[in-house]
């Protein structure tokens, strides 16, 4: 499904502050962070929520970035216009990279289509939302999807639902639906359960700060990584705080790509670059100058390195035997050299 795993995506979100030539920089500078692809959100405030500003319309959470904002604001603040998809989708493309969308609506799916997207994120918060998940499904791409605070059993529905109408290469990301995510919330381990009881890959959506997830994943499997971008984290963005700047994400990718190559395989006895270092094992080798006929004993012989000489496992083996021929200081003991 990925040319490479871990698969990389810098999520452009909200971060743009509505400014295109911001939008375009952000996408320069993921392609040179070394990202696979950038992700944009498809919806307008209409798309999203009411235009009501009371109660639950408004963010109340004390811990919440957006504590007191309306809802629709908030959405008309963070959205792409529809209008930018296709030349940053293009941009994105010229520069080798992957660019989709996360729609959040059956208008976004149609619009995104006719932007001939090569997959779909599915966002955790839109999980339960079977409509959205069959209309991306019957396009017959891809899906990337976050579980966030998904039961099992609501992701359970949501890969059914998939499954039920094609055969959508799958991809299941652990999320932590909290902004900035605190990285002992991340329950990386729920990632092996996760595939093995669905099939699907899995990967993460890291609203962390820092690259410890991101790299931790890497370890643990992950085939897909997810991160917040922007391009200066003190300017702003609604997004930016739990957002890498470009130095960062260059620094994560490098290190999520050493975690993979460093996985390997299953080795016993030393890879090809270590051969040459068994030389330099401990052996046993003549400690003094000794001539035929002498019975070895623990003065006149070492455990030393290099290792030209018989195992230190064989020690018990020689001591008592008799040389049969002249040794000298610093020769190598072999089997033929006793009696």
């Amino acid at each position: 499904m990925f040319s490479q795993t871990p698969f990389i995506i810098a999520e452009l979100s909200g971060n743009h502050d509505q400014d295109f030539e911001l939008a375009k920089a952000m996408v320069y500078a993921a392609a040179d962070a070394g990202v696979d692809a950038i992700k944009l959100q498809t919806y307008t405030p209409d798309t999203m929520t009411l235009d009501v500003r009371h109660g639950e319309f408004m963010v109340s959470e004390d811990d919440s970035l957006w504590r007191g904002h309306n809802l629709y604001d908030l959405y008309a603040k963070a959205s792409t216009p529809w209008e930018w998809h296709k030349p940053l989708f293009e941009l994105a493309e010229s520069l080798g990279l992957v660019a989709f969308s996360s729609p959040f609506d059956l208008s976004a799916v149609a619009f995104l289509e006719s932007l001939e997207v090569p997959l779909y994120k599915i966002a955790s918060f839109e999980m339960t939302d079977i409509p959205l998940i069959q209309a991306v499904a019957r396009t017959g791409k891809p899906i990337i999807m976050s579980t966030g605070m998904a039961t099992f059993e609501e992701i359970e529905e949501a890969v059914a639902t998939i499954r039920a109408i094609g055969d959508n290469p799958l991809t299941l990301l652990k999320c932590t639906s909290t902004y900035p995510a605190k990285i002992a919330d991340s329950n990386l381990v729920t990632m092996a359960d996760l595939a093995a009881r669905t099939g699907c890959q899995v990967g993460l959506s890291d609203h962390t700060q820092g690259l410890g997830a991101a790299v931790a994943a890497t370890a643990l499997g992950a085939t897909v990584i997810e991160k917040h971008f922007v391009l200066d984290r003190s300017a702003g963005g609604v997004d930016a705080a739990f957002s890498m700047e470009p130095v960062e994400m260059k620094a994560m990718v490098e290190a999520c790509r050493a975690a993979k190559q460093a996985l390997g395989s299953v080795t016993y006895g030393g890879s090809d670059a270590e051969q040459a270092a068994k030389k330099y094992r401990r052996s046993i080798y003549v400690a003094t100058d000794l001539p035929a006929g002498t019975v070895l004993n623990e003065t006149h012989l070492q455990i030393i390195r290099p290792s030209f000489g018989l195992a230190p496992k064989h020690w018990s083996d020689v001591l008592g035997k008799t040389l049969s021929v002249d040794a000298q200081k610093g020769q190598p003991l072999a089997w033929d050299m006793m009696a």
